[in-house]
């Protein structure tokens, strides 16, 4: 029976796949195998080649398969699925951009992107401290050779900056603040310090021969080491502004450093307005030997 000639006469008006007797979905090696037998079985008769050759020229060019699938009525492969909508902004605002184009500015989005979030992180939630004073020794070290240092490398802190927007500054914790201005006449420096939280609003406080008082009872204070005590002995009436306080007033925090016969403190420069307080040191994170959390 033959196969190339009888079938072509009755479907090359709707089906270029059936008069070559190929699927729809036949590779273009296929197309071309089924081509030439068709032809050879034709014996190139000129009608029936002609239409063997017109569907063949269609289906193997690429693109003008493509154009007559889609206008085939009820026969071929189903539809392609429906392309997903990219969710990358740069592909929905400029669908037209190059490829190379895109790929750079997705990189530079992502590095900006990264930027702002470590900016964000260190503004708003954590941030590092060098430790660089003698002031807080032996807790926290500073490098040698300044003047009362231990170490040969200054710790490095990292400091909660949210925590007090949801709670109030607790005694004993080590806090991060900026100095009131008298700070840079009476200890030649002034910005950020790094402190032991004392006195809260409503005490108060006296130093009695190098030992801390709180409303007349002795406070306890394992983090300050015998050699590191001074021997003063001051209220807080003598504290800037002198002749001023005999409590401390609200929404105010005494600070002192650990190293007391070396810090340059509330002592000297006065109290700290809650709107100056940073955050809480919770962690020692360098170096590698010093790791500890406060």
């Amino acid at each position: 029976m033959a196969t190339g000639t009888e079938p072509a006469a009755d479907r090359h008006v709707s089906d270029h796949y059936a008069l070559l007797g190929v699927r729809p979905d036949a590779s273009p090696q296929e197309i071309e195998s089924a081509y030439r037998r068709g032809a050879l079985e034709l014996g190139y008769q000129d009608g029936a080649w002609r239409e063997l050759r017109d569907a063949y020229d269609v289906l193997r060019d690429p693109e003008e398969r493509a154009r007559y699938d889609a206008e085939r009525d009820g026969f071929g492969p189903p539809p392609a699925a429906p392309q997903k909508k990219s969710h990358n902004p740069i592909d929905r605002f400029f669908p037209n951009l190059p490829h190379g184009w895109r790929v750079g500015i997705d990189w530079v989005v992502t590095i900006a992107g990264a930027i702002a979030i470590v900016l964000a992180i260190k503004a708003w939630i954590v941030n590092p401290y060098r430790i660089p004073s003698s002031s807080m020794e032996p807790t926290l070290h500073c490098a040698r050779p300044a003047q009362g240092c231990e170490a040969a490398t200054s710790d490095r802190v990292l400091a909660n900056r949210f925590i007090y927007h949801f709670r109030n500054p607790k005694r004993g914790e080590i806090v991060v603040f900026t100095t009131p201005s008298l700070a840079k006449q009476e200890c030649g420096s002034e910005g950020t310090f790094v402190k032991r939280l004392i006195g809260l609003p409503g005490d108060v406080w006296e130093e009695r021969a190098g030992y801390v008082y709180i409303d007349g009872k002795k406070l306890n204070e394992p983090y300050v080491k015998a050699d590191r005590r001074d021997t003063q002995t001051l209220s807080l009436r003598d504290i800037p502004p002198r002749n001023t306080y005999t409590r401390i007033p609200k929404d105010y925090y005494l600070m002192m450093g650990d190293n007391r016969s070396s810090s340059c403190d509330s002592r000297r420069w006065g109290l700290v307005p809650r709107k100056n307080l940073i955050g809480k040191v919770f962690a020692t994170y360098w170096p590698p030997g010093r790791i500890s959390f406060h």
